[in-house]
């Protein structure tokens, strides 16, 4: 498979297996030039410029892994911006439930919007546990087949009709209780409709989230990443957990992630373990100490003249010769004399 673009007369293109057109390495990006006889051989490397003063594009800037360390959000902040959305008229107390299962289950967005009443084991005391099964991810009406802005699909990176559980914190159980309690909410029903009945649209929970941080946060924190996405909601949770000694195991199967995406995302937010850590590893590493030694002085031989003790001593000649003396060459009966 071959595809490409003509950029100034050089077709800049990614090359697949089996092209007909290069016989370059499979995924390999090749530049040719079109000409009157056909296509070029293929380039091993892009010229610096092409022709009309068109420039052929380089790689795309590699895009990092780990999350920023100040996009998360403290205790404070969480409880302001909750607060703030929570005093809403109309469907504040509904986002902020809907916010509140971010921060303290760690859910992904598209999968709180797909929770059912039905899907959330809610004691009256103590922690309970939500069961997410389906996430409603928007992709906009004109990729979908019924024309609708969400699009149902299974849990990220598991397999069709498999759930995953979730533990739900005592203050979130309480949260829900009362937003089921208020709306009357039957098993079957949404845990967070949208005003209209519907799923809850990310147009109208992202701009909620917006006007709550430009009313509740200070200027500069307004302005730095700190809780900029929604979903800097899940990272503040995630890593709480791994930050408070839950093994990244557990936290990867509560979260929906591998072991080592978890590790390879949040590894620059684990804070707090490391003076811990330390004192593990300070006693295993210290080294016992050495006895002096009787014979020090000639094991340092080598350090007072620089020469090891082997190299010191005189080179035996050929077998059966003796060693000639300095200034004759062997085979000369008489030494050399430098000439006047």
């Amino acid at each position: 498979m071959w595809y490409g673009w003509l950029v100034g007369g050089y077709c800049l293109g990614a090359v697949g297996a089996g092209s007909p057109r290069c016989a370059s390495d499979k995924g390999s990006v090749g530049f040719r030039r079109l000409t009157p006889r056909g296509w070029s051989p293929t380039w091993s490397q892009a010229p610096d410029s092409v022709p009309n003063g068109s420039s052929v594009p380089g790689p795309a800037p590699k895009a990092a892994d780990a999350i920023d360390k100040r996009s998360l959000l403290n205790t404070e902040q969480v409880a302001r911006l909750l607060d703030w959305i929570g005093g809403r008229p109309r469907t504040g107390y509904r986002l902020r439930a809907f916010f509140a299962t971010l921060y303290y289950a760690g859910l992904r967005p598209e999968e709180a919007v797909a929770l059912r009443v039905a899907d959330a084991t809610l004691p009256e005391n103590g922690w309970g546990e939500l069961l997410a099964h389906a996430a409603e991810p928007e992709v906009g009406s004109q990729w979908t087949d019924d024309g609708e802005v969400h699009e149902s699909r299974h849990l990220k990176g598991r397999a069709v009709g498999d759930t995953r559980p979730v533990p739900a914190h005592p203050a979130l159980v309480a949260i829900l209780r009362e937003l089921v309690a208020r709306d009357e909410l039957k098993p079957g029903d949404l845990l967070f409709p949208g005003e209209k009945g519907g799923l809850l649209a990310g147009s109208v929970f992202r701009r909620v989230w917006s006007k709550a941080r430009e009313a509740v946060l200070d200027e500069h924190e307004y302005a730095s990443p700190v809780g900029k996405r929604v979903y800097d909601l899940r990272h503040t949770c995630l890593t709480t957990w791994l930050n408070n000694g839950v093994p990244p195991a557990q936290v990867a199967a509560w979260a929906g992630n591998s072991v080592p995406v978890l590790l390879a995302t949040y590894a620059r937010c684990v804070t707090g373990q490391l003076a811990d850590l330390q004192k593990r590893i300070e006693g295993p590493q210290e080294l016992p100490a050495v006895a002096p030694s009787a014979d020090r002085s000639r094991q340092n031989f080598g350090k007072v003249s620089g020469r090891t003790a082997a190299k010191s001593r005189p080179k035996p000649g050929p077998a059966g010769l003796s060693t000639p003396p300095p200034g004759t060459v062997q085979g000369l009966t008489s030494p050399l004399r430098r000439s006047r």
